[in-house]
């Protein structure tokens, strides 16, 4: 059985992956015409994790000065800040979900992701949950 096969079935709990783009704060800007052939690598890859069948979702994001943090005060009160949480210089420009038999299988996605990019790529391992209260 492929793995496409057996994960139709929903024979096993796969394990899904979050492939995360790192960018470093104050790093020049790309131009349109230094973006577009990232762009169509990126899709390449976005086509082969599809036609794999291990695609669940990608995006790119916004720069994060366009980020709100909603958190609880001390009183347990909502409240709303602009920017980012972190603090940090790196930030995530976009993500790729996906379901890999394996973290070597992730890693490999990752690696034709980074080069597809520049930038580059976090992978980390969802947490697990038990099949049967996940309703599938």
């Amino acid at each position: 059985m492929s793995w496409s096969d057996a994960r139709a079935h929903r024979r096993w709990i796969v394990t899904q992956y979050l492939l995360s783009v790192r960018s470093v704060e104050g790093a020049p800007v790309r131009s349109p015409e230094e973006m577009a052939p990232i762009q169509a690598a990126v899709g390449e890859v976005n086509a082969q994790l599809q036609a794999a069948g291990v695609w669940l979702f990608a995006g790119g994001l916004h720069p994060p000065e366009t980020a709100t943090v909603v958190a609880l005060s001390d009183r347990g009160d909502v409240v709303l800040t602009d920017g980012p949480f972190a603090e940090g210089k790196e930030h995530i420009d976009g993500v790729w979900v996906i379901e890999a038999p394996d973290l070597d299988d992730a890693l490999a996605w990752a690696a034709k992701a980074t080069a597809a990019c520049g930038l580059p790529v976090e992978v980390r391992p969802f947490q697990k949950i038990p099949k049967e209260t996940t309703g599938r």
